[in-house]
């Protein structure tokens, strides 16, 4: 059951009566971005329908786009909260509150290091300085003058004073928001990142007593690292030449030090760390999470979806598809290459695009110029957002270029349609192609994997399967075996189930009780 998304549900900073069983928090994606975790997010509240839900969607800002998703008939409530709008108007007059100098260094160790006791401390001090202003209001004041100023003294005075002003402004703004945000009453709370969202779910645990549980797709900070690294937005300010001992902090640096903090408060407040898979936990236990707090599960899918599929004909024309975001994550620029170098060879070649253009439209002009610079234009094309299933009988090989994956919801569907995959070495890709280790029976390699940024090996890989029917059938086989085998949708589903059930049964600890800067103390 579904029903139509109210827009008058879209609210910021009004906390919904009663009480939901869980609070999803997510960012950047549901209900707004098609498909990804926006899917999968879709997928958990509609698989657990006995669950009540109120979903905390963190945004940049306020805009007219347009939800993605109907909202399933378990979600009670739903709110937003704005990252990027964060701040009253400016008050020129605003008296500096005591403990300035303790605020700043608390702040300093809550985005270089992060952890529980950083954010608590914050917490505590920020509590005692809304008695006079709320943040919103301190943010555009004298006051917030005088503390970035203490913290670039403290964190980065070799650096550019004004670029670091803009990228804290960035930074804080989006850390106030999280943490003046009215509280939705749940008996426990879900991120599905760590980042802003981590941060909030890790306030409310910390404020409710109740528990917390994060599942990580793919590894936030790193995907912030690379596209902190790609960005050019960024200004670097510091020549550290060859020298890999110097320890001055940069805007890149600075950055990438906070979303690294943010997930260490987050692993250190969650009760539960799900991961997809085993070899995200390095990453994870890296950071400081606590390996007995770590879990895997998989994602599945519904196999019955795909499983009556026609396989593309040999004597079509050969089609590759790269089904995802165009986006520069997915490297879709090494695929639109890997395409030109397969048309020498296979001249007919046809090399879709499935999957939106609208999130990053600059990104997608260039991949358009890209092919028009290749000539390709007959080659290449972009469908945009379309329902996978009805393009697999079409296509014989899949393909991912991506930078940074966790568990791709199109591996396992194009699996369970029995169409092979060539895939980046990243996430759990070479693990869903080649079997875990251990696989008993060995239902052998559904694909063939790839390094990053390698649109030779993509070519040479896909020109394999397209030239060899039978080897690219008997991948198809063994990768619909495995899909079938682990990454079905009723596993997964049934996980979540009995974690809820945990999270829901637990009592909830002891925290103060009473009422500080609007937010609701739980016990």
């Amino acid at each position: 059951m579904t029903r139509p998304f109210p827009s008058n549900r879209m609210t910021t900073g009004s906390t919904p009566s009663g009480e939901a069983d869980v609070c999803l928090v997510v960012e950047g994606c549901y209900p707004y971005v098609q498909g990804g975790v926006s899917g999968w997010i879709d997928w958990l509240m509609r698989s657990v329908p006995h669950v009540s839900f109120h979903v905390v969607s963190l945004w940049p800002r306020p805009s007219d786009i347009k939800p993605r998703y109907a909202l399933p008939a378990n979600v009670q409530s739903f709110s937003t909260l704005y990252l990027q709008d964060f701040g009253a108007r400016p008050r020129l007059r605003l008296a500096a509150p005591r403990g300035l100098d303790e605020l700043a260094a608390t702040l300093s160790s809550l985005t270089s290091e992060g952890g529980v006791e950083p954010w608590r401390a914050f917490s505590r001090k920020a509590a005692e300085m809304a008695r006079s202003a709320p943040l919103s209001v301190l943010f555009n004041s004298p006051v917030a003058w005088e503390i970035v100023q203490r913290m670039y003294a403290s964190d980065m005075p070799q650096s550019s004073f004004l670029h670091y002003f803009w990228a804290w402004r960035a930074l804080l703004g989006g850390l106030f928001a999280v943490a003046e945000a009215p509280l939705p009453k749940a008996r426990a709370y879900h991120t599905i990142s760590t980042g802003y969202a981590g941060l909030l779910a890790a306030r409310a645990a910390l404020e409710t007593g109740r528990p917390a549980v994060l599942t990580e797709h793919g590894i936030y900070t790193n995907e912030r690292r690379i596209e902190l690294l790609m960005a050019d937005w960024v200004a670097d300010n510091i020549d550290k030449g060859h020298d890999l001992n110097d320890d001055r902090v940069d805007l890149r640096d600075m950055w990438v030090r906070a979303f690294e903090a943010y997930a260490r408060t987050c692993y250190e407040a969650s009760d539960t760390i799900v991961t997809l898979y085993e070899d995200n936990q390095r990453a994870e236990r890296a950071l400081g999470a606590d390996p007995a707090r770590l879990r895997v599960i998989a994602n599945g899918i519904d196999t019955r979806r795909f499983a009556g599929l026609e396989r593309a004909s040999d004597n079509a024309r050969p089609t590759m598809a790269l089904i995802g975001r165009v986006v520069p994550i997915k490297d879709v620029k090494t695929y639109i290459v890997a395409a030109k170098l397969l048309k020498e060879r296979i001249p007919d070649i046809s090399a879709l695009v499935l999957g939106p253009l609208d999130e990053d439209e600059a990104y997608a002009n260039e991949c358009r110029d890209l092919v028009r610079n290749l000539d390709l234009e007959g080659t290449v094309e972009f469908v945009g957002s379309v329902d996978v299933a009805q393009y697999f009988p079409r296509i014989h090989v899949a393909v991912l270029t991506s930078l940074s994956e966790s568990q791709p919801l199109v591996l396992l569907e194009a699996g369970a349609a029995g169409v092979p995959f060539v895939a980046t070495n990243v996430g759990s890709c070479r693990e869903i192609i080649e079997g875990r280790d251990g696989e008993m029976p060995r239902l052998g390699a559904g694909g063939l994997v790839t390094g990053l940024v390698a649109p030779h090996e993509v070519a040479a890989a896909v020109g394999a399967l397209l030239t060899n029917p039978p080897r690219r059938k008997a991948m198809g086989e063994a990768l619909k075996a495995r899909v079938e085998a682990h990454y079905t949708s009723a596993k997964a589903a049934g996980a979540y189930a009995e974690l809820y059930a945990d999270l829901i049964a637990r009592p909830g600890r002891q925290v103060p009780t009473g009422r500080k800067r609007g937010w609701r103390w739980l016990g």
